[in-house]
């Protein structure tokens, strides 16, 4: 069973790609060509759609940005510091195969991505951030190193009122008890985006953290990706914008991609609560089945997304090479 790993051309067979993307169960917004080539240019990366094909059935994808400037290279997925939810690899046409056979298949086009990243860009640093994606062993048998992260997920299930009842009893009560003459949560538009934004990267600089996202990506991705990809829902009072959340949407799953800091103002409201609860409840009226809180790594913010009864699933950092060449990457790409 020959497994063959080609490449798209991100312009010309955009539509194609396009396709087995919306086929995959393991894709976000982000995987779009028209996102990857957003990604690229933001980045100043080269982006390559590695594509496994068993005879003229795809099978899985996988998008890679080529780093290159002076003696680094390095290839990543997704592009470095680029802040865009997770990439990595996916698989499409699997579910009416076999079990073995459906394995067997991932990990031959998992070790033909990996022959033709070491053959085409042999990068001294790779890094792979894999979501919603299991077998990530021929990684391991090739020498990577594998490191598990994990996430929040809340199951989108039931009525509006089950829902809120899963959450833990403050939560449910600054819902419930919120004025809602007080003020008003709703999507946004793209103006509101760059305000978002401007939040996440004011908190980031309040903790001395530095904060890439660039606001003009975000409109662009906005603008680019179809309708309702990305999400920005906000929270105002009087009319003034105290507070938001961009949110990304694939056909099964909301992910809370940027936003919910603190408010500058000192507020009598619940403002992340009732934007998080907004968010979820519109999503339970849509038929999704998921909210990803995307992360579950920090502490402190843990407590607050523990709130809303999530469980826990696993992703993957996966990472090659000489351990520094990623800040050196970012060095250059500052300098650049």
């Amino acid at each position: 069973m020959t497994v063959e790993v080609t490449t798209l051309d991100p312009w010309t067979d955009a539509e194609e790609w396009n396709r087995y993307v919306e086929r995959s169960d393991g894709t976000n917004p982000f995987f779009r060509a028209e996102a990857l080539r957003l990604q690229a240019e933001d980045t100043g990366t080269t982006l390559h759609l590695l594509t496994g094909f068993k005879g003229q059935e795809a099978i899985g994808l996988f998008p890679v940005f080529e780093y290159s400037k002076g003696p680094i290279t390095g290839a990543f997925s997704p592009a470095p510091q680029s802040w865009s939810p997770y990439l990595g690899p996916a698989t499409l046409n699997l579910e009416k195969v076999k079990r073995r056979k459906a394995d067997q298949r991932t990990q031959r086009f998992l070790e033909g991505a990996i022959r033709w990243i070491e053959r085409e860009i042999s990068p001294l640093y790779t890094r792979i951030v894999a979501a919603e994606f299991e077998d990530v062993r021929p990684f391991s048998w090739n020498h990577y190193t594998v490191k598990p992260g994990y996430t929040y997920v809340v199951d989108l299930e039931g009525s509006e009122e089950d829902l809120l009842n899963r959450f833990s009893s403050d939560a449910r009560q600054n819902v419930r008890n919120a004025d809602e003459d007080a003020y008003v949560v709703e999507e946004g538009d793209a103006d509101d985006i760059e305000r978002i934004v401007e939040k996440v990267a004011q908190r980031y600089e309040s903790q001395g953290r530095s904060f890439h996202l660039n606001p003009d990506f975000v409109r662009s991705a906005y603008a680019v990706l179809p309708e309702g990809s990305v999400r920005p829902y906000v929270c105002r009072v009087d009319g003034e914008f105290l507070g938001g959340i961009l949110v990304v949407e694939s056909d099964t799953t909301r992910y809370r991609w940027q936003g919910g800091v603190k408010p500058d103002v000192d507020v009598d409201l619940p403002i992340n609560d009732l934007l998080d609860w907004t968010v979820m409840r519109d999503g339970l009226r849509a038929g999704l089945e998921r909210y990803d809180l995307v992360g579950a790594g920090v502490p402190s913010i843990n407590r607050y997304k523990a709130k809303f009864n999530p469980r826990l699933e696993t992703n993957f950092t996966i990472t090659s090479g000489a351990f520094g060449i990623d800040l050196a990457i970012d060095r250059f790409r500052k300098l650049g």
